[in-house]
């Protein structure tokens, strides 16, 4: 549960790091006093799926949320980065909070109290009637799958030691693609630094565990060297193979980090299509797009579920592979 813990909060705060500067981006002036009011509430999907350092909380009042500033005020409606960024070399890296990196931070305390809260009440119920029994047990039940289907067939023998940080990844993405569905949430996983962070996190991994289990032949997954073959035409493939072999290597990340960004953000620009036909076609005609937006809630919640096993299944398969390169 330590390794737990300290995974899914390393995750939210690299992703913080990593994040885009928003300090740069122009005060938000608020709308024109002819623009009208009710089309700035229409918008109900895009805050799900953009940064800011702006946040909406629930609120008894018309039109039932609040904003709140995550950086610093500035004038009556602007708010700015809360700290400066700091300068390392060219590039500057900012460490202010925003939405996104609030959704993170949420995701990763939610997933630590359901998981750790769950693993107790299953050692109590094991211990009072010998089995566990109502959310425990299901949660038993999607590990166990998890870790019996999915990890350990594709990272192969002596893998245990890399379930907790693949389950970590599972519960961590579904967190946060879940929080993306409720109302005043924000989808943090459509975010690509996000899921670049995510990406990157694997790929280390998956490089540590290839120089684990191949010592000095870790160097054959980057520099192709093949001992069957004629010296001269070793040379040759040597030059062409080995580009080849480094560029496989980040394109692994590079798919992990778009597949999951892509299908988050996706998904909510389609919702948004759908609710503003229900505004533009009034009337009956207006039913026909509540539907489909209906169904689409409905497949994003699968797709939640879905993008965190394939990220998990995809990790869990690039790790097997750099694990028995050397067969």
């Amino acid at each position: 549960m330590t390794a737990l813990r300290s995974l899914l909060i390393v995750s939210a705060l690299v992703a913080a790091i990593v994040s885009p500067p928003l300090a740069a981006q122009a005060p938000q002036v608020p709308l024109a006093p002819q623009a009208p009011a009710a089309a700035a509430r229409v918008d109900i999907i895009t805050p799900h799926i953009t940064d800011s350092y702006h946040m909406e909380i629930p609120s008894i009042m018309p039109p039932f949320y609040k904003e709140i500033c995550v950086g610093r005020h500035v004038g009556e409606h602007g708010c700015e980065a809360l700290w400066e960024p700091v300068q390392v070399g060219k590039y500057a890296i900012n460490f202010s909070p925003t939405k996104h990196v609030v959704m993170l931070i949420l995701a990763a305390v939610l997933a630590t109290l359901i998981l750790v809260g769950t693993a107790r009440a299953h050692a109590r119920h094991s211990h009072e009637v010998g089995r566990p029994k109502g959310f425990a047990a299901g949660l038993e039940a999607m590990v166990l799958y998890m870790r019996n289907e999915v990890i350990l067939p594709n990272v192969g023998h002596h893998g245990d030691g890399y379930v907790p940080f693949l389950l970590t990844l599972f519960f961590f993405i579904l967190t946060a693609n879940l929080l993306g569905l409720v109302p005043y949430g924000s989808t943090a996983t459509g975010n690509i630094s996000v899921t670049a962070t995510l990406a990157i996190i694997t790929f280390i991994t998956v490089e540590i565990a290839g120089m684990r289990a191949l010592g000095a032949g870790y160097l054959s997954t980057i520099f192709y060297w093949n001992k069957d073959l004629p010296i001269v035409i070793r040379i040759i493939l040597f030059l062409i193979m080995s580009p080849v072999e480094v560029i496989g290597k980040l394109t692994k990340p590079f798919a992990l980090a778009i597949r999951l960004f892509a299908n988050m953000t996706a998904g909510h620009i389609v919702l948004l299509a759908f609710v503003g036909l229900i505004f533009t076609f009034a009337g009956p005609v207006s039913a026909a797009p509540f539907l489909m937006a209906v169904a689409i809630s409905m497949l994003e919640l699968f797709v939640s579920f879905l993008q965190a096993f394939v990220f998990t299944l995809l990790a869990s398969v690039f790790i097997g592979q750099i694990r028995e390169a050397h067969h």
